[in-house]
């Protein structure tokens, strides 16, 4: 890549539909594999070669910024020699050298489309990524980004297959014609999660702690029909219930996680 596309990641939610593991930490933080789901998103998106992040903390953000603070240790054998200057010996090494996480506090409150608006300072390229953090697919995010790069549209949503509870996107010519959050059916596809934007969707967005990304931002994007969509049939879950987690840690354990590309 001859330019670097920062990549948010949504970090500040208290994910209260998965309690009995948030009440302790934020729910990025929480761990498939042995390793927060976070981590699990960086490592996809740093596969195809955007290693720039931005967090956007806000509940329990101490967490997040203690691991990325501390990620030497915490990812490395080492040994600690007491009493002494430098006392640290590292015995491995990771991977994760080349990546560059800049960590935000968008507020404790804040919904999705403030806590984006209220990045804005950093967002200095022409395009920028957007996800969760709490949800992992087999994206093909370079892909993903061309299909967005070639449509010269401001916005790009990745659909994929619809469940009962998430919001719903209509979908002709390639082209959102609807966004709707709260839908009366299941026909058609769900919002992903993963998207990419111009610096322009900043404009539709409001600093206010009651701004949601998922309603009038992307209902308007949709109706000024500069909203493609990137349909996705392979493979892509979020971890919201505790059934979910269960799923994802399954995967993994027997390594057949589909979002493991790298």
């Amino acid at each position: 890549m001859t330019k670097k596309v920062p990549v948010v990641i949504l970090c500040g939610g208290r994910g209260t539909r998965l309690k009995e593991e948030t009440e302790m930490r934020p729910k990025p933080m929480v761990e498939v594999g042995g390793r927060p789901i976070l981590w699990h998103i960086m490592k996809l998106y740093s596969f195809y070669g955007f290693k720039d992040f931005i967090l956007c903390l806000g509940y329990k953000k101490e967490m997040i910024k203690e691991y990325f603070l501390n990620y030497h240790v915490m990812n490395n054998d080492c040994t600690v020699t007491l009493g002494t200057k430098h006392a640290v010996k590292f015995h491995s090494d990771h991977l994760e050298k080349d990546w560059t996480v800049t960590l935000v506090d968008t507020g404790e409150n804040a919904m999705t489309g403030a806590r984006v608006k209220r990045i804005e300072k950093y967002l200095t390229d022409d395009d920028f990524m957007l996800t969760y953090g709490d949800g992992v697919a087999d994206i093909d995010i370079r892909k993903l980004y061309d299909f967005h790069r070639a449509r010269k549209r401001v916005g790009t949503v990745c659909a994929v297959h619809p469940s009962s509870r998430f919001g719903e996107i209509i979908v002709r010519q390639g082209l959102a014609v609807r966004f709707s959050e709260k839908p009366q059916t299941t026909e058609g596809f769900i919002n992903g999660g993963f998207f990419v934007f111009k610096r322009k969707f900043l404009e539709y967005l409001s600093g206010d702690p009651g701004c949601y990304l998922e309603r009038e931002p992307l209902e308007r994007l949709a109706h000024d029909k500069q909203l493609n969509v990137n349909v996705h049939t392979g493979f892509w879950q979020c971890m919201d219930t505790q059934r979910e987690l269960d799923l994802l840690n399954s995967l993994w354990q027997t390594q057949s996680a589909p979002w493991k590309v790298w």
